[in-house]
């Protein structure tokens, strides 16, 4: 099954570091990342989309973060 997971984070180094515990944890990059502006904070946010292969069938019960 591939897993699916959509990082977000303000433009700060947690984002980058979110990103790159993914990857260290087996995640790949699946597209190119988004950049916005977040009119509700006036701050910019980061997002990114990751997948993996992971044994098993897809449950909602399922902690994404975990895999």
């Amino acid at each position: 099954m591939k897993a699916y997971r959509l990082l977000t984070e303000e433009d700060t180094a947690a984002f980058c570091h979110k990103v790159t515990q993914a990857l260290a944890k087996g995640w790949e990059l699946h597209g190119s990342p988004a950049y916005a502006h977040d009119p509700a904070t006036g701050k910019m946010r980061c997002a990114q989309a990751v997948v993996k292969e992971v044994e098993g069938e897809y449950s909602p019960e399922m902690k994404l973060g975990q895999l």
